[in-house]
């Protein structure tokens, strides 16, 4: 029984090289984005805005990821996944570095916008040069341990960054990102193998990649400014038509961006997708918000709240590669959907936080939430990879990432449309205690009930007769 394997012989078996760039790269975006939620209070004094503009430091990176991912997810497959992966290292790391030199909000923004151009080209590679390193009995493995060194970053970032801020300010934290992706650069140009391309004369779907980006922009950036233009509305909307236009292009297109059969064939590639998109959305802002609440409301230092938030991605990897291997014996989608449970749970709980919560309630909460995103994340990754062939390796990857991103970046907007109603135009700084909980008792309500029908969409994939991809491989 493949099951039986000795951890010895699996250990045998790993392209260490290999797992440790995705390892890497893995960590380090992860790293710099949760060690920046430290630095919003003093990112909003530094260029002098408001709580809606400083908002924008975190969306607009989340915003380029998603719209990127699947048209560089295609690249990769055509034009060779090792390509890709080093041009979004090395992009990385040069616009952290000019990041760290903004004199204005404006070049802050434009840095951070690329930045995500190059943080897509690693999202939709690194996890597909790990799957196909490795056989289908490893993959869940693997995949947890890329998910651990996600949540290491997300772990070190709070602790570090909060530190950083406090002693040597916001652009140091900049500078070690661009030092950590030349390490990374150099790991990856030795570990990752010569690129092996699996669709050298297909063309790439220039009509449709443009289309998508353009219908992902509109549709985030209308959210996004929902309460702050007038046009954002009339932006939204369009963006969501376009969204619908991609999918009626794209099932006609003779080298589509994305294979619409992917969604219509498998319920489990389908509804695992919507489940991510759900789950980073009502999620991702956890961090935020608790930074918010420690800082401004229980007046601590940036680099005590850092502390604090470390125990959430604590635990995530500590049991992210513990629950990915869990899910090569057991159905993913069970373990997927009691994790949401948990993180639904643990929103409830952020919903009604006392103004003077005890620092244990506020730990214990971060840790629920950890503990059901670690059940969650790598279970479902492994149950949308395993219902593709390996030549869609690439895009299904990307849109494992498009998933995460764009819910993320609705996560932002959602926090941005309750920040502009209960704050207008003012600032963190600027706000009282009550006026603060407000907004932040209001924005997990809604990211509970977010989450409650991630769940829904997590246990529907269960339903009725499971002929996807993945059943069909297993039985050959």
């Amino acid at each position: 029984m493949k099951e039986d394997v000795s951890i010895q012989k699996i250990d045998d078996h790993l392209d260490k090289p290999v797992l440790g760039a995705a390892m890497v790269t893995a960590f380090i975006t992860t790293f710099m984005s949760s060690a920046l939620n430290l630095s919003i209070p003093a990112l909003e004094s530094y260029f002098h805005v408001n709580a809606a503009t400083i908002g924008w430091v975190v969306s607009a990176y989340t915003m380029a990821v998603a719209a990127m991912s699947l048209p560089f997810g295609k690249i990769a497959d055509a034009a060779g996944m090792k390509k890709v992966f080093l041009t979004g290292i090395a992009g990385f790391g040069l616009l952290s570095l000019a990041s760290a030199f903004s004199t204005n909000i404006g070049f802050l923004l434009a840095c951070r916008t690329l930045q995500g151009a190059c943080g897509a080209m690693m999202f939709a590679t690194n996890n597909s040069i790990l799957i196909k390193a490795h056989p289908r009995e490893m993959q869940g493995r693997v995949l947890g341990l890329s998910v651990a060194a996600t949540y290491a970053g997300l772990t070190l970032g709070p602790a570090l960054g909060g530190v950083m801020n406090r002693t040597l300010g916001w652009k140091a934290i900049f500078i070690l990102s661009a030092l950590t992706a030349a390490v990374a650069f150099c790991v990856s140009v030795k570990g990752v193998p010569a690129d092996n391309r699996t669709a050298k004369n297909e063309k790439m779907d220039k009509a449709g990649a443009l289309l998508y980006i353009t219908a992902v922009v509109m549709s985030l950036y209308g959210l996004t400014d929902l309460t702050v233009s007038r046009r954002a509305e009339a932006i939204l909307i369009a963006g969501v038509i376009m969204i619908a236009g991609f999918f009626g292009w794209e099932s006609k297109a003779e080298n589509p961006l994305v294979k619409v059969s992917m969604f219509t064939s498998s319920r489990t590639f389908t509804f695992s997708n919507l489940a991510a998109l759900l789950n980073y959305g009502a999620t991702f802002a956890i961090t935020y918000e608790v930074s918010i609440y420690l800082q401004m409301i229980k007046g601590f230092s940036s680099d005590k709240a850092g502390i604090i938030l470390i125990f959430m991605p604590a635990v995530q990897a500590i049991l992210s590669p513990k629950m990915g291997a869990l899910s090569d014996r057991i159905r993913p989608s069970l373990l997927a959907s009691r994790g949401m449970s948990l993180c639904a749970f643990a929103l409830g709980m952020l919903a009604v936080l006392p103004e003077h919560a005890p620092t244990a309630y506020i730990v214990a909460v971060l840790s629920l939430a950890g503990l059901g995103f670690a059940m969650f994340s790598s279970p479902n990754n492994n149950a949308i990879m395993s219902c593709v062939d390996s030549s869609d390796y690439g895009v299904a990857n990307s849109i494992i990432a498009t998933m995460r991103t764009y819910g993320q970046s609705s996560g932002m907007a959602v926090l941005n449309i309750v920040t502009g109603v209960v704050l207008g135009k003012g600032t963190y700084e600027g706000a009282t205690a009550p006026v603060l909980m407000k907004m932040i008792h209001v924005s997990f309500l809604v990211f509970a009930l977010i989450c409650l029908a991630g769940i829904a969409c997590s246990m529907a994939r269960d339903k009725g007769t499971e002929t996807d991809a993945k059943t069909k491989r297993d039985a050959k």
